[in-house]
């Protein structure tokens, strides 16, 4: 009898633990789905992802309740295809590479990151003979990464904007900014294609040197958080309210970086249309990347 007991006893558990079973993977699935990956695209390795943006993930899962799950990406292209794969749902990025996600990936712009001061110029020394970007032309000016916004393609359409071919009219050279600087003044190079962060910081950097403007872009378009089409656009909403109720402590926690510096002052911004991309678009297609399908140099 006691045997008898035992084995109905047995196959209760057994039908109870069959029956709980379902609950238990549904209750696993939905814990997943809770967890944001999160990736940008001009941060390389996992350590310098959680030094600049630790804090910000930090504040980020307070306001959301999601856990946020840090993917670093070796490049730009890498995180575009990471995105296609559903390996990332968020991805940090500028506003020459959005243009590259939005054609590869239909990724959807959740929220901007408003930069002040961000536009490109063309820079050169105060006692320079250049007057105008027409004086550019037949001569050497530098430029920084290959397919950075502000330092690169923008600078490049702001000589277009002028009437200068960037891609036949002067000499393009790409260095670092230091030695970009001291090439000008040696009389190596006429100008300099940066932003106005950078020249704050060569005017820091090169106190005993002037320098002028001599032409400047418009605004650029923010750098945009974007959602792979594949997140549930529940968890976006979700996410983009976040930034924009808690501003004053997301931006706090984001300027606990050293390289997130470049977004003191910023805004969060939420109205972001595909259409405020189009200045970007036309920088592609000035410099011989009509399709906008590919990142420049990569």
């Amino acid at each position: 009898m006691n045997c008898l007991a035992g084995t109905k006893y047995a196959r209760r558990a057994v039908l109870a633990a069959a029956a709980a079973l379902p609950l238990l993977l549904q209750a696993n699935f939905a814990h997943a789905v809770e967890t944001i990956r999160f990736a940008v695209t001009d941060i390389a390795g996992l350590e310098d992802l959680q030094r600049e943006y630790g804090a910000l993930a930090e504040a980020l899962a307070q306001t959301t309740g999601y856990e946020i799950k840090f993917t670093p990406v070796s490049s730009r292209t890498a995180a575009v295809e990471a995105m296609r794969a559903e390996q990332v749902d968020f991805v940090l990025t500028g506003p020459a590479e959005y243009v590259v996600f939005k054609k590869r990936t239909d990724a959807q712009v959740v929220v901007g990151f408003q930069r002040p001061d961000y536009f490109a110029m063309i820079v050169t020394l105060a006692e320079s003979p250049v007057a105008g970007p027409e004086d550019l032309k037949g001569k050497k000016v530098a430029f920084g990464d290959i397919g950075s916004t502000s330092a690169h393609i923008g600078p490049m359409q702001v000589l277009a904007d002028f009437g200068v071919d960037p891609m036949k009219d002067i000499e393009a050279l790409h260095v670092s900014r230091n030695v970009a600087v001291e090439s000008l003044i040696k009389g190596d190079i006429a100008a300099i294609g940066i932003n106005a962060t950078h020249l704050a910081s060569v005017r820091s950097k090169f106190p005993d040197t002037a320098f002028k403007v001599i032409a400047r872009g418009r605004d650029l378009p923010n750098d945009p958080v974007l959602a792979g089409k594949h997140v549930d656009p529940a968890m976006i909403e979700k996410v983009r309210k976040a930034f924009i109720d808690n501003q004053p402590a997301l931006i706090e926690a984001l300027l606990k970086g050293e390289d997130t510096q470049k977004y003191k002052g910023m805004h969060f911004l939420a109205s972001i249309e595909d259409k405020d991309y189009d200045y970007v678009r036309r920088m592609y297609a000035t410099i011989g990347y009509p399709e906008y399908a590919e990142f420049v140099g990569q």
